[in-house]
């Protein structure tokens, strides 16, 4: 079976639950929207995120999100082929697994394309109070380029977008966190993203990061929730 779930920054007492409820087995997968939270901290926090999640009975598959390093940029991980597309992992934990952007994965017979990362608006406190930020938190030109002719080469047309942010259109500004200028917001991969939605054939959108569930049309934000995998769009 697959699942899929918002983002959990760390905490993953609602997945522990629910491989107990469901009796997940490793044959199982979970996808986490972005900010799984367990690349944040450094060590050893990070490492003790890990060694709980690699005792669940389940696979993790995880979009990056604005608040973790890039796997890539981490000694530790590794490349291996997961559902048919690059993803990457570490030896200690193979059991958690980050997309490749751009990839495309099979799930349930399902074109599945991760496109991962978005802007932090916490940013200047995080740097102000010392946590960690990462620069490269949103798709390089490079990554957008690969983005871009992974879709070409399947003429524009998918089954399922899994990213972090949204396309700009969809963003739930009612939710909008008050007291942050908009204006100082850079929703450059919004609206990249929107130009992606705009030419593309697509059955089904899930998005993680604004903390809220809602569909809109075919997009679906996702937080605390866990679904199986694709029950919508068909």
């Amino acid at each position: 079976m697959i699942y899929i779930t918002g983002d959990t920054h760390g905490e993953f007492r609602r997945i522990i639950d629910f491989c107990d409820r469901v009796e997940t087995t490793r044959d199982d997968v979970m996808i986490i929207l972005g900010d799984a939270g367990i690349n944040f901290s450094g060590y050893p926090r990070d490492g003790w995120k890990k060694q709980l999640l690699a005792r669940l009975p389940l696979k993790i598959f995880c979009i990056h999100g604005n608040h973790e390093k890039r796997p890539e940029t981490i000694k530790s991980y590794k490349t291996t082929t997961f559902h048919g597309g690059t993803a990457w992992y570490e030896y200690d934990y193979p059991n958690i697994l980050f997309a490749k952007d751009g990839e495309i994965y099979d799930f349930d017979g399902k074109k599945c394309i991760a496109i991962g990362g978005a802007y932090s608006v916490d940013k200047w406190y995080r740097l102000q109070m010392g946590y960690p930020w990462f620069d490269d938190e949103q798709p390089s030109d490079e990554i957008k380029k690969y983005v871009e002719s992974q879709l070409a080469k399947n003429d524009w047309k998918i089954d399922v977008v899994l990213s972090h942010t949204l396309p700009f259109e969809y963003m739930p500004i009612d939710l909008f966190i008050s007291g942050i200028d908009q204006s100082k917001v850079d929703n450059s991969t919004e609206h990249w993203l929107s130009d992606i939605e705009i030419k593309l054939d697509y059955k089904w959108w899930y998005a993680g990061h604004y903390h809220t569930s809602r569909i809109t049309d075919k997009v679906q934000i996702m937080f605390e929730d866990i679904e199986e995998f694709g029950i919508h769009g068909d």
